[in-house]
């Protein structure tokens, strides 16, 4: 599994464990651990459908297989029970699979109270563990980012597209010659200086050192709660110190944020409420964190959170929406043209990314086709609950939806399995709605962001950011593959959906 996880996520770093006593120690309490669980978990979901077996020990290798591939599991369960839940299993418990449209309701209504989805998300992450107490326990972060961040969206796409263009001519220098560029890593470079462009400001946002910890930090956080999660709970925080850098990382950005925290402090204690402050999160995080939260510490790990949020899911959209342009380059001049015709009128405007709704509908085929993972929101029965189809899940269990189905639907898109990146521009003109079929919209048929309250709150960010990017990809490089033909085959981690990391794309200056 490490060598598999190295080949796709570069700074990937296997867990230093020397004591083989220790090893055995942990491999056996895991092991008994695990036997008990599973026993008991198994027989209170007898009446669900299973995947493989349901046997101890075969249903341990259809958990690897979950690790290495879940969406091999999750195709065998929709192919066979195409209108009905199913679990699969994973090293410690089973889910609950669901994919038909009451299911996602249910999901999307139940409160937090019932179906949670914090629990859920702690539990997928180890956020305890891997983001902290602190984070799992209060999530200040997410009110600013989807009310304030997204208020100030007009502010900050002028920002985001400059810190873009000049991203693009460091990394990919437009030149009259074809270059050959590793499409994921330099995407994850530019994402990750726009996006900190809005989180902490330039220019702080250039420097490669803090960019390069972001990226790395995010690693961390998936490489240390995929191996968590195998572990019983209470082996979990040895199993952690044994394996983890996240601290590590946070005394690294410490070096970077804490100047920065320190000066902001000292002008607001100078000024006071006349001061003029930047306009970022890391001054709406400084309004409103208390307490511990108000440490450097505290400041800067928060600052680490949002990132990884945000640098590997706009990375990984953008470059499964990338390798469709260059798989279907006829697309490449229309969207051009609307481009051009939008930043002659609005300029690079949050009013002209609105009225690019090619740019739009191309991204939301892809994430529609290729979304990230192939199980979104998931939530974990805080009590026993009876879905409407009569199936009841026990406390404890988790759900999610497999959206491979709700994106398929024949019912609600013509020909599915087909890309037509100007599918939604179509709906559009189609039902005369203006809004309902945007990037940002969700609903039970597009579920790449979430669905309802639990929906992704930084998505009106990331659209503008994702948009801008493809724009000025298109009106500043012609690009094609390296080795003209299919589609870069994807990589699967688990849930995850991952943009092939070894393909190589050749960029030059657009031809004019």
């Amino acid at each position: 599994m490490y060598e598999r996880l190295e080949s796709i996520l570069p700074g990937f770093q296997q867990p230093a464990v020397d004591n083989p006593l220790i090893l055995i120690g942990i491999a056996s309490a895991f092991y008994w651990f695990l036997l008990s669980q599973y026993k008991g978990q198994t027989r209170k979901l007898k009446h669900i459908p299973t995947v493989g077996s349901e046997k101890p020990f075969l249903s341990y290798l259809g958990a690897l297989t979950f690790i290495t591939d879940a969406r091999k599991l999750v195709d065998a369960g929709i192919n066979k029970w195409p209108k009905k839940m199913f679990k699969i299993p994973q090293m410690s418990e089973w889910m609950v699979i669901a994919s038909q449209p009451a299911a996602i309701e249910e999901l999307r209504k139940a409160p937090e109270s019932v179906l949670s989805s914090m629990i859920a998300t702690n539990e997928a992450l180890q956020v305890e563990y891997t983001l902290g107490e602190n984070v799992s326990k209060n999530t200040y972060h997410i009110p600013i980012i989807r009310a304030q961040l997204t208020r100030a969206l007009p502010k900050f796409v002028p920002e985001v597209h400059e810190e873009i263009e000049d991203a693009f001519k460091q990394f990919i220098p437009a030149t009259d010659d074809w270059t050959s560029v590793k499409v994921l890593d330099t995407v994850m470079k530019i994402v990750g200086r726009a996006s900190n462009r809005v989180f902490v400001g330039a220019p702080l946002c250039r420097d490669p050192d803090y960019v390069k910890l972001n990226v790395q930090f995010a690693i961390d956080v998936i490489q240390a709660g995929t191996i968590l999660r195998g572990f019983p709970k209470i082996l979990r925080p040895l199993v952690n110190i044994l394996i983890s850098n996240v601290q590590k990382r946070i005394r690294h950005g410490l070096k970077h944020l804490g100047p920065v925290i320190q000066a902001r402090r000292k002008e607001r204690e100078k000024e006071g409420n006349q001061a003029e402050r930047p306009v970022d999160l890391l001054t709406w995080l400084l309004d409103e964190a208390k307490g511990e939260e108000a440490t450097d510490w505290y400041l800067t790990s928060r600052i680490l959170t949002v990132n990884f949020a945000a640098i590997h899911t706009s990375s990984m959209t953008f470059t499964h929406a990338f390798y469709y342009l260059v798989t279907y380059p006829e697309y490449i001049q229309a969207l051009r043209e609307e481009v051009e015709e939008v930043v002659k009128e609005e300029g690079w405007s949050k009013a002209g990314l609105d009225k690019m709704h090619k740019i739009d509908s191309f991204i939301k085929e892809s994430q529609r086709l290729h979304p990230i993972a192939n199980i979104m929101m998931p939530r974990v029965a805080v009590n026993d609950f009876t879905f409407s189809d009569g199936t009841t899940v026990p406390r404890g269990t988790t759900v999610g939806i497999a959206i491979q189905t709700p994106h398929t639907d024949e019912k609600v898109y013509e020909n599915p399995m087909k890309f037509d990146g100007f599918r939604f521009v179509k709906m559009k003109e189609r039902d005369g709605a203006e809004k309902k079929f945007d990037m940002v919209s969700t609903s039970c048929e597009s579920l790449a962001f979430g669905h309802g309250r639990h929906a992704c709150p930084g998505r009106y960010f990331a659209t503008c950011e994702l948009k801008l990017m493809l724009a000025h990809t298109v009106v500043t490089y012609d690009v094609k593959l390296e080795t003209e033909g299919a589609r870069p085959a994807d990589m699967w981690v688990a849930t995850a959906c991952i943009p092939n990391p070894n393909a190589e794309v050749l960029f030059r200056r657009r031809a004019v």
